[in-house]
Parts: structure tokens; sequence; C-alpha cells
């Protein structure tokens, strides 16, 4: 019979613990070691400019020291892992000292050195009999049982037979058989812990397993790619049109499900501050669709961040301008997948571009050049006059530093803050050609599955290097660089768009498609920048396709030819039952064919083709005198009706 057994208890027990604090270490030590050890460039703390210094400072406070682990999550999963950590020490302990896996050594049982003599292993004896005796530990089951091995190590190397199955079997009772047990604590057997042991298996397995388990499924649910709320992805098809602006895309953005909670109204004054905004951004917001209250906060905030004005927000409103600047990279990522299900090219474009707008604190109708330190529309006014001018950020950036215009009244470090930007925003030149894979001309025929090669060369840096992060001082979490390539028609379709955010000096990226009919077609390729305004490339693919009844005849080589011959499996398995019946079929058969064709030595492949129809012939046959049989039994149960 099975018993429940303390020590493989210890050893499934042990199994399950390690299953879950070798993983909760490895996490809990990975974050100690971001807090406490990580550098400034793996937070994104870094300062190129005078500009980013309170980016980076405010990084630092956020991403490194011990209270950055100050979450709910953290904790209790940090005081949990201890404490399975302490169990999973007295456990190990446990099996150390009682566990069956521990090699029987009669000398460190009784204490003695291998190399004893008699007289010393009896007086080791005597000593431990009488420390573990039953007799002195009444009710001390390990005391008991450490008697009896003091006994058992004793007798080994006293006893000439038991200390040759000592010798042989490691045990001097002998060659052991295979013992099993149930891998449980021997308590649970114990009826004094009856009740309380059914009251734990309730809780565990009525209250405490399904609801982590609806927990779970709750909140699982609620999300979808990119870690975005269904809910939102809903939001965004209901509001994003082939006809949408970019002038409407805060408050679509601000209507997303993971802003319900934190942009809630809650009391009169957080009432009063939104009306007070709103006084101030009013005239470069769109009118508001949507006067709900979660929509109209968010809408505020986020038009803030974009006319510059977030300073002057209380400290609430500026941590829930944050959380939806944390958020808002994966939104507008799923707002351009979205977009993209429409196949609304301009709507897609637009979305980007407001991505752009919000990583640069910007906003529509604002000059590029504010993306230059300590740039107002002051500066950006006297840099469009006279010559050299620049009105835009590229244009800018080719003058020589000693002509660049609007620095007149900054400091030394103010203008090498300028150059120094420069230097950060990218240089990229954009190159595309179409062709076909493995085609044997240069011509495109309908139905081809054509590629379009894009390259995209950043010219400001060398080689070996890789694009740092996103000079955006007024964003306030780091941001890689990437860049969005869609290819659409002259209609406004899209045929592909994806975000390509690899940080090497070149790269290149291909979108496959399969070619329209006949006739010549023009596509625009758009190249937009994830963080920066005004670099944007947008050139036209042409694309001339054949008619493909030109291309000349496709032969089917003879080994290919006859693997069409080869029967399937199923027909292989319906031959072979059916070899032995068809046997005589098969001689009179080839006897009549033989006299009508007269005397001719058949090919390997003409005669198991021959078996294979004629299995199949066979097999049909077989088939219709099933159904002719029943046919006939029908028959005649109704004629026993009549």
């Amino acid at each position: 019979m099975l018993q429940y057994d303390d020590s493989a208890f210890y050893f499934v027990a042990l199994s399950f613990i390690t299953i879950y604090i070798v993983p909760s270490w490895y996490t809990i030590i990975k974050k100690l070691r971001v807090a406490l050890f990580s550098t400034d460039e793996e937070i994104g703390a870094v300062s190129r400019t005078s500009a980013e210094k309170k980016k980076a400072a405010d990084l630092k406070k956020t991403s490194k020291g011990l209270k950055t682990l100050n979450s709910p999550g953290f904790i209790f999963n940090f005081v949990f892992t201890v404490i399975l950590t302490v169990i999973f020490v007295w456990l190990y302990m446990s099996v150390q000292s009682n566990g069956e896996v521990n090699s029987f050594d009669p000398f460190t049982i009784l204490g003695v050195d291998p190399a004893a003599e008699l007289k010393e292993i009896k007086k080791a004896y005597k000593k431990m009999s009488l420390k573990y005796h039953p007799d002195k530990n009444p009710n001390n089951p390990a005391a008991e049982a450490m008697f009896m091995m003091v006994a058992k190590a004793y007798e080994s190397l006293t006893d000439p037979t038991a200390k040759e199955n000592y010798e042989k079997y490691g045990n001097p009772d002998g060659k052991q058989s295979l013992a099993v047990s149930i891998g449980l604590p021997e308590f649970l057997l114990n009826v004094d812990n009856r009740n309380l042991v059914l009251l734990t298996y309730l809780i565990i397995m009525v209250i405490a397993i399904p609801f982590a388990v609806w927990s779970y499924y709750t909140n699982s649910s609620k999300y979808g790619e990119k870690d975005v709320m269904y809910d939102s992805y809903a939001w965004f098809h209901h509001n994003l049109n082939e006809h949408t602006l970019t002038k409407t895309l805060p408050e679509v953005l601000a209507g997303s499900a993971e802003f319900r909670e934190c942009n809630m109204t809650k009391s009169q004054a957080d009432k009063d501050e939104i009306k007070e905004i709103l006084a101030k951004v009013k005239g470069q917001m769109q009118k508001p669709a949507y006067n709900h209250p979660v929509v109209l906060k968010g809408n505020v905030l986020l038009h803030a961040q974009l006319t510059r004005q977030s300073d002057t927000l209380s400290e609430t409103s500026q941590e829930n301008l944050k959380y939806m600047l944390r958020q808002s990279s994966s939104l507008i990522d799923a707002m351009i997948s979205v977009c993209k299900h429409q196949e609304s090219l301009n709507s897609a474009l637009n979305c980007i571009k407001f991505g752009q707008y919000v990583a640069q604190g910007m906003w529509v109708k604002d000059s590029e050049l504010l993306q230059l330190p300590h740039f107002t529309e002051v500066e950006a006014g006297h840099c469009a006059k006279g010559k050299p001018s620049a009105k835009t950020i590229q244009q800018y950036m080719a003058i020589e530093n000693d002509a660049k215009k609007g620095l007149k009244d900054f400091t030394a470090e103010q203008k090498e803050d300028v150059f120094k930007c420069c230097e950060i925003l990218p240089n990229m030149t954009v190159e595309s050609k179409v062709f076909v894979d493995d085609d044997e001309d240069h011509n495109v025929y309908e139905g081809d599955l054509c590629t379009v090669s894009v390259t995209l060369t950043r010219n400001n840096i060398e080689d070996g290097e890789k694009a740092g992060l996103v000079h955006a001082p007024r964003f306030p979490f780091p941001r890689r660089e990437a860049w969005w390539v869609a290819l659409g028609t002259k209609e406004g379709k899209i045929i592909s768009i994806d975000k390509v955010t690899s940080p090497n000096k070149v790269v290149e990226h291909k979108i496959k498609f399969l070619a329209p009919r006949k006739g010549a077609y023009e596509f625009d390729l758009h190249v937009l920048s994830n963080a920066y305004v005004g670099f944007d490339h947008t050139q036209s693919v042409e694309l001339t396709t054949m008619d493909a009844s030109g291309l000349p005849e496709y032969k089917i080589h003879p080994d290919d030819a006859e693997l069409d011959d080869e029967p399937t499996l199923f027909e292989e398995m319906m031959n072979a039952n059916i070899e032995d019946e068809s046997d005589s079929d098969e001689e009179s058969d080839s006897d009549d064919e033989s006299e009508e064709e007269g005397i001719r030595e058949l090919s390997a492949a003409e005669t198991k083709k021959q078996e294979l129809q004629k299995a199949r012939k066979k097999a049909s046959a077989a088939a219709g005198d099933d159904s002719d049989s029943d046919d006939d039994s029908d028959v005649e149960e109704v004629h026993a009706d009549e």
C-alpha cells in the first residue's frame, strides 16, 4: 500500500519552489541592478546639449535608486520570494539530515574515523546509543530514528554478514527493493488535522485558484496587439477614417481606454484648472467633437504639450500628462495599424506626423526650427529673412555654422548646443528600386511577386556607428530613432506600411506585393521619421506590367510528371489490401490487352500505372457492391412489409 512520505514531499516541494524562485530572483536582481548600478546611457539619461539636462536629471530620479522599486507588485514579489527561499533552505537542510538521498555511512553516523579500531567504535556506539535511547527521548521520532541508525551503523562495522552487505550494496541489510511512496507530508493523514486540511483545500481549490484564473483572464482579455486595450482599438476604428486631419488626432488619442481612469476629474479644483488651460490653448485646438470630461481633459493636456505650456500645469496634471506621453508611442502605432486596416494612406501619414509633434512639443503651424535648442518663434523669424535664409530645418542645417542666423543673443554654450543638435539631427538619403526575384529578364508581368527595395543611408554617422536617442528635450522619456516606410497608390490606398527600427548606418527594407494587371502604374513612397519634423521623404515609384500571355509556355520536367502518377499513401494501403484478390483478374486482363494490342513489353512505369488503375477500379467496384446490397435489402424489407 502506498504511504505518504515526508522525505518524498521534501523533494517535490523543492522542485516546485525552485521553478518559482529561480526566475523570480533573476528578475529581482535584474531590477536591482538597473536601479542601483545602471549607467546613464542604459536608462536614456544623456544630456548632449544643455536643453536635455533637465530631462536627464528627471530620468535619473525616476529610473535610478531604491525608490524606483517602491511598487506594490515588486514589494509583494520580493517578500513572497524571500519566504519561499527560507522554506527552500529549511527543506534542503531537512533532506540533507533526514532524506533517503543520503548514502549510508556508518563512520559518519557514529562520528568515528574510517581507520578507527573496534574498541573506539564500541565506545562511540555506547555513547550515542545512550544519547538517543527512546527511554531518554520519549515522544521524539527523530531521536528514535537516529537510535536505529546508530544500531545499524554499529552492526555494519562489527557483524561480518552486515559488513559484507554494506560493502556490496551500501546497506547492512543487503540489497534493497524499490520503494514507492506518495510525495505528500504524513500530517495530512493525521485525524487531528482533518478539518484544517479540508479547509485549506477548499480555500485553495475553490477560492484562490479560480480567483487567480479569473483575474488573469479578465486583465489579459482587455489587451490586444502592442499591449493596447481592445476598447482603444474600437475607439480608433470609430474615429479614424480617410478624412481624418492631424488637428483632430489629440482628441482621438485622449479618448484611449488607457487614460479613462487617470484623466477622470475628481474635484472642482481639477475642473477649474482644465477650464483655465483650455482658455490658453483654445486658439490652437480643433473644435472638440466630444464633451466627456475624460476626453476633454486629455485633449487639453495634450495641447499643453503641443503648445509648450506644460510647465504651467499643476503637479497632478503634469503626472497625468507624463502618463499619457509614456503610452503615446504604442497608442499612435495602434492608430497607424487601424489606418492600415482601413487602407487609408493619408490618415496613416497624419498619425505619423502627429507622433512627431508630440515628441518635439510642437504643433502644425509652428516652425520646424523650434526643434533646435533655445529657439523660439523670434529666432525662427530671423532665420527666414535675408540671405542666407532658412525656413526649414534641413535648409538651416545646410548653412555653415558661421553663417547661421538666429544666434545673435545666444551665449557661447547655447550656440554650441545648436551646432551639436544639427549634428545629431538625421541626414538621410533614400534610394528605391523595383525588381522581381529570380526573373530571367527585367520585365514585370502581371501576377509576378514584385519587390520594392528601399535603402536608407544615415549620412550623419560614420561606418559602424549606430543612431543614438532622439533629441527631444520636451518629451520626458527616451525615444529611439525609427522610420516609417509606406507605399501607397495615387488614390490614397495603402499597399504597405512598416516601422524600420534598425539603428545601423545603412538599412535596407523590402516591400513585396503582386504586380497588378497590364498597364503603367505610379506609386508614392513615403519615408517619415517617428520623432523629427521636416525630415520626411516622398518619391514616385513607377511600374510597368506586361501581359502574362507573352511568357513562354512552362514545360514540366519528366521527373516531375512521373511524380503525378505516384500513388498516395492511402492508395498504396488500398492496393495492398486487395492485391491478393485481384491477382487472377490482373492475369486475365493482361491477356486481353495483349491480344488487342499485340505482343509488347510494358515499361515499369506503365505497369505500375496499370496496377494502380486496376486497384482503383476494384475499390470503386467494392464500394458499388456494398451500396447495391444495401439497396436490395431495402427492397426486400419493403416487400416483406407489404
